[in-house]
């Protein structure tokens, strides 16, 4: 017997029990708001993505061709038109997650207005943004389940057996709309405590998955400015901690934790790390500081000094009070950050970079997978990185690297819309497109987001809009351009009415009210055009 059945004759064993009292409950009605309604809470869905985002994890460590990808979102209504096109494209959602990015939130989100990205935005607003996006997954599914709940009621009224067989197939085996979400705490906005604090509002709002990055919470800079300040190993580890207590508090106990390291890109911290024995982890970290070697009569003012091999030591402190590393030692700072929060609570890695070049990131990972076999990345495939100039200059190192002939080329001038035919080109957009399945091949990458898509594509349709609209093509602009493309298309949007829930609506005055309904769906209805 199919689930629908059972949950109906669940409910009418329930119902009965009540006795004539409830003789105006339709069972089925329940059954059919019970299936459109399968997740209770956050935490329902914080476990059942944190069972599929594990799954994924041990899928990869099988097959590095099992690589999951996901896009930024900013509002619930991205997120979900994300997911209803990819069940429409790929008839599932396997592998592929939404990424809540604190720089669109901040940009996008803050009741300041629009912010840089330096955790000055509300605390709480991430964990609004991700109960938010949830909720418009969930009323995704209660939107498809209504339609197919429609079509079957529609089978039985023409008595076609077969049909009502069918569409009762895909009730009891539809595919969910609620993905895994991997969500930005930033630096945790403040001491572990206020980590642990923001860590639970985010789980308890359906996160499986936090990021959380190793910089100075009131210094934070977005990972690709200049400026950034990082924090010694143990305060960093103090907040992994404070993330994986709050999964464990909530039982959450398979919540996965993603250790960002901006080192590579960051020259300066904040403190001199506590060590007590040469060579603990306090040590390495103040190793990588640009001292000068001193006598004690060299000492002045206010100087720090600090003992490293016998040596007396002077760190280079900046008038803003914040020290700096030695040039070039961004990379071995990152692998010593990726293992040892690997080793020390985090599940997964990322290594904020300035380019996206397979061979910087997998000599990285190779070192890293020295110490920890089995260690996986998540990448941001940024919108930062000028990915056209990035990978033409790649293409043509290969090129001179291999003995061709780039004579026609300028390195510096790759961007020239006169290159966008020639071979070079062809082979650096070659290179792009299999960069993701490549770099989870030879770079270890699990999981490919890209932070701010929806941010540009945005700003892209909205540009081509107002340009045809408030330009000579006037209506047509939208029409030919939009609303066309939308039916041409299939988009499920184009029914806006029906998109917002109003045909749900619908369906829960007749049940409540029954012939007495008010509904909005009748033939007058304009929707009724498409």
């Amino acid at each position: 017997m199919s689930n629908y059945q059972s949950a109906i004759e669940a409910v009418q064993a329930i119902k009965e029990q009540a006795g004539n009292s409830w003789g105006a409950i339709n069972p089925e009605s329940v059954a059919r708001m019970r299936a459109q309604n399968h997740f209770k809470n956050g935490l329902a869905i914080a476990q059942y993505t944190a069972d599929i985002m594990r799954a994924d994890m041990d899928n990869y460590d099988r097959d590095s061709s099992q690589y999951t990808q996901s896009l930024g979102c900013w509002h619930g209504f991205i997120g979900q038109q994300k997911m209803i096109s990819i069940k429409k494209h790929f008839n599932n959602t396997d592998r592929r997650y939404l990424y809540l990015s604190g720089w669109m939130v901040a940009a996008l989100r803050s009741e300041f207005g629009p912010l840089p990205d330096q955790s000055m935005h509300e605390k709480t607003s991430v964990a609004s943004l991700i109960g938010e996006l949830y909720t418009f997954l969930r009323q995704a599914d209660a939107r498809e389940l209504g339609g197919l709940f429609r079509e079957l009621d529609n089978a039985k009224a023409a008595g076609n057996t077969a049909e009502v067989a069918a569409v009762q197939d895909k009730i009891d085996n539809h595919v969910t709309h609620v993905v895994p979400i991997i969500a930005d705490i930033d630096a945790g906005f403040g001491n572990a405590e206020a980590t642990y604090l923001m860590a639970k509002q985010m789980i308890e709002a359906g996160a499986c998955c936090i990021q959380i990055e190793n910089q100075v919470s009131d210094e934070k800079q977005c990972g690709h400015q200049d400026g950034k300040v990082t924090v010694p190993h143990e305060d960093f580890l103090a907040k992994i901690n404070a993330v994986r207590y709050a999964f464990l508090e909530l039982g959450i106990d398979n919540g996965i934790i993603v250790a960002r390291t901006d080192s590579l890109g960051a020259g300066l911290t904040k403190q001199i790390a506590v060590t007590k024995t040469p060579g603990d982890l306090g040590d390495q970290y103040n190793a990588f500081l640009d001292c000068d070697e001193i006598s004690p009569e060299e000492l002045g003012n206010g100087d720090v000094v600090i003992k490293q091999n016998g040596k007396l030591m002077r760190p280079k402190r900046l008038a803003s009070n914040l020290f700096q590393f030695k040039q070039g030692t961004g990379e071995a700072r990152c692998v010593l950050d990726c293992i040892t929060s690997l080793q020390n609570g985090a599940d997964l890695i990322w290594i904020e970079t300035e380019k996206p070049h397979i061979g910087q990131i997998g000599a990285m990972v190779n070192a890293i997978r020295e110490v920890v076999p089995n260690a996986k990345l998540v990448y941001n495939n940024s919108p930062s990185f000028n990915w056209t100039l990035n990978f033409r200059q790649q293409a043509y190192d290969a090129m001179v690297e291999a003995g061709q002939d780039v004579s026609n080329y300028v390195r510096d001038d790759l961007m020239n819309v006169d290159y966008d035919t020639t071979e070079l080109a062809v082979l650096a957009d070659e290179r792009i497109r299999t960069f993701q399945a490549d770099a989870a091949k030879e770079a270890g990458i699990f999981h490919h987001l890209i932070t701010l898509p929806t941010y540009h594509t945005a700003a892209l349709s909205t540009d081509n809009l107002a340009k045809e609209y408030f330009g000579e093509q006037g209506m047509l602009g939208y029409v030919k351009n939009v609303q066309r493309q939308e039916i041409r298309q299939g988009i499920a949007c184009v029914k806006h009415q029906n998109m917002s829930g109003s045909d749900i609506g619908d369906d829960h005055k007749e049940y409540f009210s029954g012939d007495a309904a008010l509904k909005a769906s009748g033939k007058d209805n304009t929707m009724n055009q498409f």
